[in-house]
């Protein structure tokens, strides 16, 4: 089983492991890598701020400011572990999360653009085993991951006195390249009878989607506002390009090339093919109720037939997948006390947020005859302090997330995360007495 030869015989990598990310296109962490998000514990659906970008509902735009311009970036720090029953391993790693900007084209109309990580490989493990026949070593290795560019408006729509409605749409494109492979040898035996062999594969991501959004809220009296935030994302289907190469090869001597036979492509035959990506359609829908200028009470639940992106392999190069179908679901809550930028103090000021979440199905494998539900959990907190100037803000947060079981394999990771979003007023015409 390939899980426990990983968590078995030792970890050969530098930097993150990711064991997981050898599944479908990768290990992804969205939305937890968007810093506003993340504090809040995932709660996105209804989350809209005049200084931050969330990408997770497009019609959060609406509410950016007719003489702001913001530039929104992210940096994340991971410290991980990953555990069985009889091993662990830890390791660290640091990454931009995220790059976005949003600016108004009309007091209806607002825009934004920006780039995140959709997903990560990198992973690589050895087993060797002992059979009848002969000892072999199999190392299994991965690396890449894919992007996603995006570019949404939203769009302001009239709703009476007290109400606000905006609705929005994000075009995605996910473009990025996965490399994987495995490789079998066979030490001490005559290459007569077993020969070392290499399977290799190469997936080029070239994807487009829409992501849908609306947000509305009501004022209840003077004193409260409750929200409504409503995503979609549509089923597509779609293909991505492959290329693929397996051989087998015997090494005569240290000093001489060694002697390979090409097993696929056969001769005339190309090695580079189709194969299919399958996204499914994903529906959210989140609530929030706001003491108005104080705090705020966000819930998110959120429901796909599986999670996100679903590769298959049209050759099947690595073996019939492992990967199997069922349903997804995240919960996820935040409360925020929100700063008064008319406080005294600067400790008034400050916006301070905590939350939680959990995954149900974040995968399903196929191992030993069993099919195992892989799910998630997680924690986050975190704080914007507002800069002296304007209403732009330095954000730190810091998040937990449990990934897995410990009986097959668990990635604990504790996330530090640091974010700039600076909010300019770069339309306004300065007057001078």
């Amino acid at each position: 089983m390939v899980l426990t030869a990983m968590a078995a015989a030792g970890w050969s990598q530098n930097g993150f492991n990711l064991p997981y990310s050898q599944f479908g296109l990768g290990q992804g962490d969205q939305p937890f890598n968007v810093s506003s998000v993340a504090r809040m514990g995932g709660s996105a659906a209804t989350t809209a701020s005049g200084n931050h970008i969330n990408p997770f509902n497009p019609a959060s735009y609406g509410v950016i400011g007719m003489e702001s311009f913001i530039f929104d970036m992210g940096l994340g720090i991971d410290v991980s572990q990953l555990r069985d029953r009889n091993n662990s391993q830890r390791d660290a790693d640091g990454n931009i999360n995220y790059l976005m900007i949003g600016m108004p084209l009309t007091h209806w109309w607002k825009l934004a653009a920006g780039l995140m990580p959709y997903s990560t490989v990198d992973y690589e493990s050895v087993s060797e085993q002992s059979t009848p026949q002969s000892p072999v070593r199999t190392v299994y290795d991965g690396s890449g991951g894919v992007s996603q560019l995006f570019l949404g408006m939203a769009f302001n729509i009239p709703a009476g006195q007290g109400r606000s409605l905006n609705v929005g749409a994000n075009l995605n494109y996910l473009t990025g390249t996965i490399q994987r492979a495995i490789s079998f040898t066979f030490p001490g035996n005559d290459s007569t009878y077993f020969l070392n062999s290499r399977k290799m594969k190469t997936t080029k991501v070239g994807n487009l989607f829409v992501d849908l959004g609306l947000q509305f809220s009501q004022a209840l009296g003077q004193d409260y506002t409750l929200g409504l935030g409503l995503t979609y994302r549509p089923r597509i289907d779609s293909h991505v390009t492959d290329e693929a190469l397996i051989y087998t090869y015997h090494v005569v001597s240290t000093t001489s090339e060694p002697l390979v036979d090409t097993i696929f492509p056969l001769a005339g035959q190309g090695n580079r093919f189709e194969s299919l990506l399958e996204q499914a359609s994903t529906f959210g829908v989140g609530l929030s109720l706001e003491r108005n200028g104080l705090w705020r009470v966000a819930a998110d639940a959120v429901f796909a037939p599986w999670r996100d992106i679903r590769y298959t392999d049209s050759y099947d190069i690595f073996g019939h997948s492992t990967l199997a179908s069922g349903a997804y679901s995240r919960l996820a809550l935040g409360i925020e006390k929100i700063g008064n930028m008319d406080a005294s103090s600067y400790w008034g000021r400050m916006t301070w947020s905590v939350g939680a979440n959990t995954e149900r199905g974040v995968m399903y494998l196929n191992l030993d005859g069993n099919t195992n539900r892989i799910d998630a959990w997680g924690l986050g907190a975190g704080v914007s302090l507002p800069m002296r100037k304007g209403k732009s803000a330095l954000d730190l947060s810091v998040g937990y997330r449990s990934l897995g079981d410990p009986d097959l394999l668990q990635r604990r990771c504790l996330s530090f995360g640091i974010a700039v979003s600076s909010c300019e007023r770069w339309f306004v015409k300065r007057k001078y007495n």
